[in-house]
């Protein structure tokens, strides 16, 4: 059998999933502030070795880090107002006008309200001769801060409504929008420059400790962003920049009509011409904000479903053919090996295998997925590879208290006939009386399999039930919501470090 070698996988380690979003705090929703740190010692201390998070991406209506209006952005809501305190940009009196009562659900919406009113007060007093902000208001994030003043400008108006010369992105027209809005775009500027800064401390921190972030690159851009108007060629919209071809899956695990993401698909035979510059660009930006990355929705780089933007469904999408391994070996040739994870879920054909297989990324094992009663269920523990990472859940499934909680009676029927045997096999207490005990099972099936990384959801380490699930696919609203409510317990920390001792992790 030929050596594992993947750098993530090689070596026998755990991680937790938690958002930014989902740390407790006074600010509404979680932040880059001293939470983020206590949650990364709490890590430390139980022996973790990784940190997987969602996109940092600032979002929007439905508040997804899987849509935002720039690739590359940082949300503002992560920017601690207490930080912004010890550096003076804001009072501590203000600071606290934003504290919002932590009830264990994100309040996006006024957060927003209360921070963008802050983050203002604090571009007043910044210092926009900083050497430093006058380098990065020539990188690519001014087209970021062009695109969010100008939406300003039209009431938050898509960009298909903007007069013609700002639409088609002419130069003449940004020139002169800049000259005349000079402080609405560098207020813009401002926003992601303090995310950045505060970022970069924090991963610093985290790194540190020993403890590597895992981030999240989706395949799709939003229509209305920063990325779709600066480089309409990339995609494929309609003459006057509307939506022609979209994204989303047919009927899978999670709907019966498929999703309809809404996303505009990629033309990939122009990324192809230009040896795939913007992705390039894009993985770089990526690894200069993570240590590894997971590709969300790797199937889409082999062959992707795409759907007419009139359709109402997705049931009238067709597969088209992806960019393949030309792309992963073009950004090889560019930025060298990258440690990635691939999001290999879904819809799976040989195509997928073949190109997870070219690439030697290592692919994701699911474990609610494991019990359908097919002896060659990839996700069965016994079919899973080392190089691989395995998952209770993921931030799209249920808890899995709250996946027991949901079992119809066929359906636990045929999970016990597989998981018993599976527990006794690998020495875990087989006989349990409550759905806690049961996911608690289920946790350490996991950290025992033979994945050379086991990434654990905080909903599972603290086995709470589906009231603090963070995502239903398909559901337009109430979700991206769970918080938790304090710091992790301490006494937590010395049983996980057992445990993942036992199953050699730590």
């Amino acid at each position: 059998m030929k050596k594992n070698t993947d750098p993530i996988t090689s070596v026998r380690r755990a991680g937790a999933l938690l958002h930014i979003s989902s740390l407790p705090g006074a600010y509404g929703v979680g932040t880059m502030g001293k939470e983020a740190r206590e949650f990364a010692d709490f890590l430390k201390k139980s022996g973790f070795s990784y940190w997987q998070i969602l996109p940092l991406v600032q979002t929007g209506m439905g508040d997804s880090p899987y849509q935002s209006v720039f690739a590359a952005s940082g949300n503002p809501l992560f920017i601690d107002p207490d930080v912004l305190a010890e550096k003076g940009l804001v009072t501590e009196r203000e600071a606290a006008e934003n504290k919002i009562k932590n009830d264990g659900t994100a309040h996006y919406g006024e957060a927003y309200e209360k921070r963008f009113s802050l983050l203002r007060k604090a571009f007043a007093r910044f210092d926009r001769t900083d050497a430093e902000f006058i380098a990065f208001s020539k990188t690519e994030f001014l087209d970021y801060a062009l695109f969010m003043a100008i939406r300003k400008n039209y009431g938050n108006a898509e960009f298909r409504f903007w007069e013609k010369p700002l639409r088609f992105h002419q130069a003449e027209a940004l020139e002169k929008f800049r000259a005349e809005n000079a402080d609405e775009v560098d207020f813009w500027l401002f926003v992601q420059f303090e995310f950045y800064r505060q970022w970069e401390d924090l991963k610093a921190y985290v790194n540190g400790l020993g403890i590597k972030i895992i981030g999240d690159i989706p395949l799709y851009m939003a229509y209305d962003s920063a990325d779709v108007w600066a480089n309409p060629r990339l995609f494929k919209l309609n003459k006057n920049l509307t939506r022609r071809k979209v994204a989303g899956v047919p009927p899978d695990y999670f709907s019966a009509t498929g999703q309809l993401w809404g996303n505009p698909v990629y033309d990939w035979k122009v990324h192809e011409a230009e040896g795939f510059s913007w992705w390039i660009e894009r993985i770089r930006l990526a690894f200069s904000l993570y240590d590894v990355v997971r590709i969300d929705h790797f199937r889409g780089f082999d062959r992707y479903f795409e759907i007419d933007a009139k359709a109402e469904t997705a049931m009238g999408g067709k597969w088209k053919k992806g960019p393949g391994i030309a792309l992963f070996d073009a950004a090889k040739a560019a930025l060298g090996d990258l440690p990635f994870i691939a999001e290999d879920l879904g819809s799976l054909d040989a195509g997928v295998y073949r190109l997870m297989k070219k690439t030697g990324y290592p692919g994701m094992k699911v474990l609610q997925f494991a019990f359908d009663g097919n002896k060659d269920n990839p996700y069965l523990p016994q079919n899973i590879s080392e190089n691989s990472v395995c998952y209770t859940g993921t931030h799209d499934n249920d808890t899995l208290v709250g996946f027991l909680n949901n079992l119809q009676d066929r359906e636990r029927k045929n999970l016990n006939a597989i998981l018993v045997p599976l527990l006794r096999e690998a020495k875990i207490p087989a006989h349990v009386s409550t759905s806690r005990a049961e996911a608690a099972a289920m946790r350490a099936l996991a950290l025992s399999c033979r994945s050379g990384l086991c990434v654990l959801p905080v909903q599972d380490i603290l086995l709470t039930g589906g009231e603090t699930r963070m995502n239903v696919p398909s559901v337009a609203s109430g979700n991206w919501r769970y918080r938790l409510k304090k710091p992790m317990p301490q006494k937590l920390a010395e049983e996980l470090k057992k445990l993942l001792e036992k199953y050699a992790r730590a």
